[in-house]
């Protein structure tokens, strides 16, 4: 089970059904009882992120998937999260009444269950945003960096086919016949009494010859095959924060003593 918040972002989400909704993108907490409300998840290549409902998930053992107790199809038609990345009151009752969920029960703790219900004045919103509180308290807010990933393309890899000339040598044993004079002594059973004259012979001599022909056969197949590596990028940007002092004259004022 996710011991951090941070845990789920990477998560694959599935409905009901188990059917995959897409991954979650970040996670949004309640601001008073820091449950984890809501999950922005991808849903596609070119789509908004959608907002999907924490309250009764479950973390399959030994996975990275989370399942959810709603519909893909109640996901799809939900009200998509907001160009800034907030969930504004309005924006977050909007979603309560599309899941019919029931506000007090819309927290998920750590160990997918139900969290308890928070203490009055609950708004419900993101992290970061104002909720209502006592009519003498401040609400103290911060930028925060909302980092995400998006996939997009980054470049197009193909397969050329050519064809290059080069020097090929094969060594051909071959054979070849030639001339050599023998001498035999003649014997008298062999001995006759030929005509004294010029006499010519003629023998006909045999070689290989190197004959070369050319046939195309395949060697091997080539194709191009995917890989995802994962890297790490560091990002930075400015953020602002609200301070607050104390002034006033009470009885711990320096200005009193």
């Amino acid at each position: 089970m996710a011991q951090k918040v941070e845990d789920l972002i990477g998560d694959a989400v599935y409905d009901t059904s188990g059917d995959k909704i897409g991954k979650v993108k970040r996670v949004y907490v309640d601001n008073n009882s820091g449950a984890p409300t809501w999950a922005a998840v991808s849903t596609g290549l070119f789509s908004d992120d959608s907002l999907v409902p924490l309250a009764g998930a479950q973390l399959r053992q030994n996975t990275d998937e989370l399942q959810v107790r709603v519909r893909k199809d109640a996901v799809k038609s939900a009200p998509h999260l907001e160009r800034d990345g907030l969930i504004s009151q309005e924006s977050e009752e909007e979603l309560f009444v599309h899941y019919g969920i029931d506000p007090t029960q819309a927290g998920w703790d750590d160990y997918g269950r139900h969290a308890a219900a928070p203490e009055a004045g609950r708004t419900g919103t993101a992290a970061g945003m104002t909720g209502t509180a006592r009519d003498d308290a401040m609400v103290r807010s911060e930028e925060r960096l909302d980092v995400g990933t998006q996939q997009e393309p980054a470049g197009k890899a193909r397969l050329r086919k050519y064809v290059v000339t080069e020097q090929q040598s094969v060594t051909v044993p071959t054979t070849h016949e030639e001339v050599r004079v023998e001498r035999e002594p003649i014997t008298e059973s062999s001995a006759t009494s030929p005509d004294m004259g010029d006499e010519e012979r003629e023998v006909t001599l045999h070689e290989d010859r190197v004959t070369v022909n050319k046939e195309t056969v395949p060697v091997e197949k080539v194709g191009l095959a995917v890989d995802e590596v994962e890297d790490e990028q560091t990002v930075s940007d400015n953020v602002r924060k609200e301070r607050i002092d104390a002034e006033g004259t009470g009885r711990d004022d320096p200005r009193r003593r």
